[in-house]
């Protein structure tokens, strides 16, 4: 049962990842606007959102 339930988490993750690349580049490039609008806030918001993609990333890759 545990070897079946790794399968599923490793197919999950595999079709996460992709969409996680997609959603840190959204979030770079807001970042970038941000920074270049000097919007502090925003700013803020971007790079904990970014923090919070990096470690759900870190932790796909270790499921893998």
């Amino acid at each position: 049962m545990e070897k079946v339930i790794q399968t599923l988490k490793r197919r999950d993750g595999e079709k996460r990842i992709p969409v996680l690349k997609l959603e840190i580049d959204y979030e770079l490039q807001t970042l970038f606007d941000a920074i270049q609008a000097n919007e502090q806030d925003q700013i803020i918001n971007c790079k904990t959102r970014l923090d919070t993609l990096r470690s759900e990333w870190l932790r796909l890759e270790a499921l893998l």
